[in-house]
């Protein structure tokens, strides 16, 4: 991102007049064309400069004063620039800018009214709305939450959806918030939505966990744990992932980005302070174990359950399940 001195640093932006360079400064040195006019730039002198390569043309009718690599804010504020007025980034694009996903995306995603036409370009997606939410902020854009309802009606598989409820909640989008608006859409997978987010609220917290919940707790009539225990340990504050309470066993659940390399140093100090100190056994599983082969990773919960004291019976998945009983 730009900041404002080197903004104000760049040739262009210094010869502007001051309430202009003000304006310029604020859209991070990306201008239309009709707005250097009215500054006393002419359309020819533009041109010349975005022959020569002191300026770039992005988009038709706008500018960016400068040459070398453009910035992704700088390609959002030309986007929305380009769109006209009303225009506000949305779906991914906001997304990204309020923290939510890790990456743009490949187009610059801006929402505009229903009744407005925005002729298409190469690297923008533009989406139409007959209820235009509310938008704002130096780059305009709609709330969090919306940019994640936005997402939400673009995603159909179940462990993306998760993992983006899942980012919008730790980027602090309010749970509540969330279902509100979902309710008040008209979504093809609002039901599913509105469920993950209940399992997100109870501790859910990546596509994983969901996964685990489902098709090896619930679909073997496992017990279910408690979520997302925080505690202290060894003189340490820890969070455990799940705890079976009353039967002194848990299961961490350890994700590829958490644990690229398979269990660490501190995942074992954990495990054997949880032992030491409060007597409980940890059962950790990785994805191949929850996605791949969920029926023998219940079948071992259950026997460590059963061995702790559960008098209850797992049940098979299904009639392929390879489960037996402990």
């Amino acid at each position: 991102m730009l900041m404002s001195d080197s903004l104000a640093a760049l040739p262009a932006v210094r010869a502007l007049p001051a309430a202009a360079r003000a304006v310029a400064i604020r859209q991070d040195a990306v201008v239309t064309v009709a707005q250097l006019r009215a500054w006393g730039v002419g359309d020819t002198r533009v041109s010349r400069r975005v022959r020569a390569g002191d300026w770039q043309r992005p988009f038709r009718g706008v500018v960016v004063l400068q040459s070398g690599q453009v910035s992704w804010r700088q390609r959002a504020q030309a986007a929305l620039l380009y769109a006209g007025a009303g225009a506000a980034l949305s779906h991914g694009s906001a997304a990204f800018l309020h923290g939510i996903v890790d990456a743009p995306g490949r187009g610059i995603d801006v929402t505009v009214p229903h009744r407005r036409t925005v002729r298409r370009q190469v690297g923008l997606v533009v989406h139409r709305t007959r209820r235009m939410p509310w938008a704002g902020g130096r780059v305009r854009s709609v709330e969090p939450h919306e940019a994640v309802v936005g997402l939400v009606a673009a995603t159909s598989g179940t462990d993306e959806l998760v993992g983006l409820i899942c980012s919008a909640v730790r980027a602090g989008v309010s749970p509540g918030l969330l279902v509100e608006t979902v309710r008040d859409r008209r979504l093809p997978n609002r039901r599913l939505v509105l469920d993950l987010l209940d399992q997100v609220a109870d501790g859910i917290e990546s596509p994983l966990e969901h996964r685990y919940q489902r098709d090896v707790e619930r679909a073997h009539g496992l017990p279910r744990a408690a979520a997302q225990q925080r505690e202290r340990v060894g003189g340490r504050w820890i969070r455990a992932d799940r705890i079976y309470v009353g039967f002194g066993v848990r299961a961490e659940l350890d994700g590829q980005l958490a644990h690229p390399f398979g269990t660490t140093d501190a995942d074992v100090w954990r495990d054997n302070a949880v032992l030491l100190e409060r007597g409980d056994l940890t059962l950790r599983y990785r994805w191949q174990h929850v996605a791949v082969t969920p029926c023998a990773t219940a079948a071992q919960v259950a026997s460590a359950l059963v061995a702790h004291g559960w008098t209850s019976t797992p049940r098979p998945c299904g009639p392929r399940c390879t489960l037996t009983a402990p």
